[in-house]
């Protein structure tokens, strides 16, 4: 009988030394190799991401490269003044250099933002249908930025090779901090 104790003693105390070990390090530790494998499995889906938007780089740059480029530095083009009149002026001197008749440049009302003001402005006049596109191409090598937002243009009634054209375009210009508001 004495012997029969000390083995249910024995296998008493190697179940609690078992259940000791499972419940207080086995399973702490397979709770921390899943929290790895998890960091782990997310490790690496953040390296293919990378490794997959790296293969893409090189387009994009080239696009960058591009849309440089065709934009340019557009805030040279717009000036940091409204200077209206002398936009006129220049639009003014541009029909009559393509011999371009029945003139008229009218400023539409300004709409003002925080970082970018811009004015609307119609243009009316008549001539050959070639003297109005060299009046466009000289209107694109203009040092200001100038958006075309409609273009009708009209054969005369008459049939005598002349065109109408009238162009609604906007003008931009920078604000002023100080409020200047010259013309």
């Amino acid at each position: 009988m004495v012997f029969q104790k000390k083995q249910i003693v024995i296998c008493v105390a190697a179940v609690v030394l078992v259940g000791g070990f499972i419940l207080f390090r086995y399973l702490p530790l397979q709770k921390k190799m899943k929290a790895i494998e998890a960091r782990k499995n997310t490790a690496q889906a953040a390296i293919t991401k990378a490794a997959a938007q790296s293969k893409q780089l090189p387009a994009i740059k080239e696009q960058l490269l591009h849309l440089q480029t065709t934009v340019g530095n557009y805030t040279t083009n717009i000036p940091a003044e409204r200077t209206l009149g002398e936009f006129l002026h220049k639009i003014a001197d541009l029909m009559n250099k393509h011999n371009l008749s029945e003139q008229q440049v009218q400023p539409g009302k300004e709409i003002k933002t925080e970082k970018l003001n811009c004015i609307p402005v119609s243009m009316r006049c008549k001539g050959r249908l070639i003297r109005i596109f060299e009046f466009y191409k000289s209107l694109q090598q203009l040092e200001r930025s100038i958006r075309i937002e409609q273009v009708k243009l009209s054969n005369d009634t008459n049939l005598s090779g002349e065109v109408s054209m009238q162009t609604e375009a906007i003008i931009y210009y920078k604000p002023k901090a100080d409020g200047d508001t010259r013309i």
